[in-house]
């Protein structure tokens, strides 16, 4: 399925660079495509999580229309928020 970032998501890495957070478009992409976790309960949108380092995840807001992954935005957090138990 194609991949397609929005003008937010694309200025995102920019805008995380700004605050020493370097993920890099292959990043997105490889968590989109395998996510260890896949949250649906804000349907339409879906947000695919995987894992930055040992303290951090990488959560990435994203919708599918027309056959096509639409990332509208992607954002770091911290492990400890993210995998509560």
């Amino acid at each position: 399925m194609e991949i397609v970032f929005t003008k937010h998501a694309n200025e995102k890495f920019e805008i995380l660079k700004k605050h020493n957070v370097s993920i890099t478009r292959q990043k997105v992409i490889e968590v989109l495509n395998h996510p260890y976790l896949r949250d649906h309960s804000r349907n339409p949108l879906i947000i695919a999580q995987g894992i930055l380092d040992f303290l951090h995840v990488i959560r990435i807001v994203y919708r599918i229309q027309q056959n096509k992954i639409i990332v509208i935005t992607f954002y770091p957090g911290r492990r400890s928020q993210y995998e509560k138990k």
